[in-house]
């Protein structure tokens, strides 16, 4: 069952993240501790997650805009350290706050810090959804400012990646550039999270790690979402930035409220 649930999940998501440019993680981790233990799951999301940007840095990366990779990208990367640093402080102030519930009979979570990212996300969806207000355009000379607030709470929640997209689609840039940016400095996020994750994929006798999920699984997973980033790219040309903005919009709500319900 794993071997279609999984190729599945991963090419739908490999489709939608094409565009928004995060989701990819988000989406197929979940399906992924389904079938396996989370050590594992988190591995081998990492892994499709990696593999996936950097395809689509190989087809799309010379189309990313060099400004917004220097002035935003590296401010993100930068600032992401010390969001996962402040997780600690953010951690050990709300006590251990949280509140626990079942749900279809799987435990789900609320934490504050998942209660104030979906609020920030669900505030950057409104904007790229409200029609008086996606038409606001982000100031370049603001790209470090945003670059790092990204960064910082992308570090801080694990979801830069969403924050990342909510900021770049703000950005007056055409669609392919704004997949291009996004791949590039993705990319960059997967190759410091694939070398904090590499004792769960390589250390050998290590049980949680990915040698718990068959290879044969992952490389369905991958390929599956090298799938989805040539279907994506087949159709980028027919794309507008408003087609972006509304995708961007619509998955931040819905990541938002799974994790203000702590689904996620």
């Amino acid at each position: 069952m794993e071997n279609i649930v999984i190729p599945l999940a991963a090419l739908t998501a490999s489709v939608l993240s094409f565009y928004s440019g995060f989701g990819l993680g988000t989406l197929l981790m979940p399906v992924l501790a389904v079938f396996f233990p989370l050590p594992a799951a988190i591995a081998v999301t990492a892994v499709v997650h990696g593999s996936n940007n950097l395809f689509k840095l190989v087809l799309v990366g010379a189309k990313a805009e060099k400004e917004l990779v220097i002035k935003f990208g590296l401010p993100a990367i930068a600032a992401a350290f010390a969001g996962a640093w402040a997780l600690h402080f953010f951690t050990a102030a709300s006590g251990g706050l949280s509140y626990s519930y079942l749900l279809l009979g799987k435990s789900a979570v609320i934490t504050p810090l998942k209660v104030l990212l979906a609020l920030l996300m669900l505030a950057f969806a409104v904007f790229d959804l409200h029609p008086g207000l996606k038409g606001v355009k982000l100031d370049r000379r603001w790209l470090p400012l945003g670059g790092a607030l990204s960064g910082f709470f992308g570090g801080l929640s694990g979801h830069q990646g969403a924050l990342r997209s909510a900021f770049l689609v703000k950005a007056d840039v055409q669609p392919g550039a704004f997949v291009a940016t996004n791949a590039v400095i993705g990319f960059m996020v997967d190759f410091a999270r694939l070398l904090t994750y590499a004792y769960t994929i390589f250390l050998p006798g290590y049980s949680g790690g990915a040698a718990t999920a068959p290879l044969y699984t992952v490389a369905l997973a991958i390929g599956a979402s090298v799938l989805g980033v040539l279907a994506g790219l087949k159709f980028l040309h027919k794309v507008t930035i408003d087609t972006v903005q509304a995708i961007t919009g619509i998955m931040l709500g819905i990541i938002a409220v799974a994790l203000g319900l702590g689904l996620i």
